[in-house]
């Protein structure tokens, strides 16, 4: 029985690829007299910067030859090497520095959310509605609170002012006594200072903010 020979296609290689190869063989000639460790680190080191100078994300080089017409005459790498200094043909090219975060800053409280607060507290123990409608308005004006924060205060803010002013109503249509009147005054002190409570928090909070 007759063995037939297995056929193996071989794919050429690129022109680029035949140039690197003919140049690290050069070198690796040149650099015969070198110590076996030096002459590896070398090829090495050439190999790579190689590579890197293909692929490098700040002035990448497809074409091989200019590459290697940058690195110079094997023999030159290999008597640098030889006198024991790095050639200056293979600094890696400089890699872009990202730039620096903006300063953060810390947002003092003013004196128009102090106010804000007081007003949803202690106005609205002199004054119901109209103190704490006033506060609500210098508080949602302040970038001190989120969104979330200022929604949650005008709710509990209004709906016992709501239920306070429909307690009046029934206690003048139903003729009621004085104990609806003060069950609707605390309703509305009530709202408004637990809003100013849930808010308070957030004058001594650390809330960052970019220039």
């Amino acid at each position: 029985m007759t063995a037939v020979p297995h056929h193996y296609d071989t794919a050429p290689l690129a022109h680029t690829d035949v140039l690197v190869l003919d140049y690290l063989a050069a070198l690796w000639a040149a650099s015969e007299e070198l110590e076996p460790g030096l002459r590896d680190e070398l090829m090495t080191t050439v190999a790579d910067y190689i590579a890197m100078r293909r692929t490098s994300p700040a002035n990448p080089l497809e074409d091989a030859g200019e590459i290697l017409q940058r690195l110079g005459p094997p023999e030159a790498l290999a008597a640098a090497a030889r006198r024991g200094r790095v050639p200056a043909h293979l600094r890696r090219p400089a890699v872009p520095v990202p730039m620096a975060p903006a300063a953060v800053r810390v947002a003092p409280s003013g004196h128009l959310e102090y106010a804000g607060i007081g007003l949803l507290t202690a106005g609205s123990v002199i004054l119901p509605v109209i103190c704490p409608l006033a506060g609500l308005l210098l508080v949602s004006g302040s970038p001190r609170w989120s969104p979330a924060q200022k929604t949650a205060a005008w709710v509990l803010t209004a709906l016992p002012a709501l239920l306070g002013f429909v307690m009046v109503l029934g206690a003048m249509a139903i003729g009621g006594g004085a104990e609806i009147l003060v069950l609707a005054y605390l309703a509305m002190v009530a709202g408004s200072v637990i809003a100013g409570l849930s808010l308070l928090p957030g004058l001594t909070a650390r809330r960052e903010h970019r220039p």
